[in-house]
């Protein structure tokens, strides 16, 4: 089993920045890659960004130039930095990871309100 704790989400306005942390722990030797999520009230959840164990990082369109991932593997902690933040980023952030044996895990999720 692998547990993910989600932290940082909150309230900012529009043009704020916010660093999502999510700590990994369990039986985390056999974790691949790990992701970020979101989903907004009424939409299904999407990626955002993504890293794999080689540090090569992936990000949507929506966000690519305004958010960064990026993962600690001393802390076992993987790090979502998100700037010039807009109201259509409001959202529950989820991280996610996969491992060699096949299982997926989530975070319980944070939740991120951009105001205008």
């Amino acid at each position: 089993q692998v547990r993910l704790v989600e932290s940082g989400g909150g309230l900012v306005q529009a043009g704020g920045s916010l660093r999502l942390s999510c700590v990994a722990s369990g039986r985390i030797f056999g974790i691949t890659g790990m992701g970020w999520y979101r989903q907004a009230p009424g939409k299904q959840r999407e990626l955002v960004a993504s890293i794999n164990n080689s540090g090569n990082t992936a990000y949507s369109d929506s966000v690519k130039g305004r958010f960064t991932v990026s993962r600690d593997n001393a802390e076992n902690t993987v790090y979502l930095q998100m700037n010039s933040l807009k109201p259509e980023d409001t959202a529950v952030y989820y991280c996610n990871t996969a491992t060699v044996f096949g299982n997926l895990y989530w975070g319980q999720g944070t939740q991120v309100t951009v105001s205008s």
